[in-house]
């Protein structure tokens, strides 16, 4: 028997993880029935990928893919989960694990934020010549991650009328929110629409949901629009089984099992795990 095991990030807020549940039982609709699914999360969350390999296993599996829900290749998808798939494999020698990669940069996300912005009555199309999209990511610590908001800001530039779309962070990483704001009324944005590139929703949203109110206040001459993070937005089930398709098919373009720099990284990157 072959199981699939969808790995979230977790959240403090347990709505967030609750809504990652909901989400792969909606993809179990559009998967054979002959896999048995497990999801499991890598922090603020229960069950534990440890445990969710355990659960797999015990449901009879010899074969795991691993799916991770997670947006940005970055430390959790580089190290912790490789490094959670290695510990799996001492324990359970006798069963095969592949691990997929995340979402990354995919064409339907594109589809999703132009239709997040469409739902807000943006006129994608034809914007208007004030308006600047501010896409704002989580922000972390791993420069790659980082720099693929970047290249994500710059594809979706190209695929839209947009004059300005302008990355930010909500955290760890700069430009944060407020300099991108910022940034964005010093280039002429009379509105300034703000596009999160979140999965689901959890602390960091109900914390932006805040920023919001409070940068209406701090320049009320500014217009300041939220659009809706990824969700359950019918495209994002469309990219993650392409990401089931491809591990099962063993088409995945990335894998960290085969990465030179991995071990060596990870004798060297420290980061506190927040299990339950």
């Amino acid at each position: 028997m072959e199981a699939i095991l969808f790995v979230g990030h977790g959240s403090r807020d347990q709505e967030g993880n609750d809504q990652v549940v909901q989400f792969v039982e909606q993809l179990r609709l559009d998967i054979d029935a002959q896999f048995h699914i497990e999801t499991c999360f890598l922090e603020f969350g229960l069950p534990t990928i440890a445990e969710g390999m355990t659960n797999c296993v015990k449901a009879g599996a010899k074969k795991i893919v691993v799916i991770p829900l997670i947006l940005l290749s970055a430390g959790h998808s580089k190290l912790h989960i490789p490094q959670a798939i290695d510990e799996a494999k001492e324990r359970y020698p006798h069963v095969n694990i592949i691990y997929g990669r995340p979402i990354g940069i995919h064409e339907q996300t594109f589809t999703i934020l132009q239709e997040r912005l469409q739902e807000i009555g943006e006129q994608v199309e034809a914007p208007g010549p004030h308006t600047a999209i501010l896409l704002l990511g989580r922000g972390g610590s791993d420069p790659d991650a980082n720099s693929d908001l970047y290249k994500i800001a710059r594809l979706f530039w190209e695929q839209t009328n947009y004059s300005l779309v302008e990355p930010a962070f909500m955290g760890v990483t700069n430009p944060l929110l407020a300099e991108g704001v910022e940034r964005c009324i010093k280039l002429g944005a009379k509105k300034i629409v703000i596009l999160p590139y979140f999965l689901f929703t959890g602390v960091l949203i109900k914390r932006l949901e805040r920023n919001v109110s409070e940068l209406r206040l701090r320049y009320p001459d500014i217009q300041f629009s939220l659009a809706e993070y990824f969700g359950f937005h019918p495209k994002l089930k469309t990219i993650v089984l392409d990401r089931v398709e491809e591990a099962l098919s063993q088409t995945v373009s990335m894998n960290c099992d085969l990465c030179q720099y991995r071990l060596h990284m990870a004798e060297h990157h420290h980061h506190h795990h927040h299990h339950h």
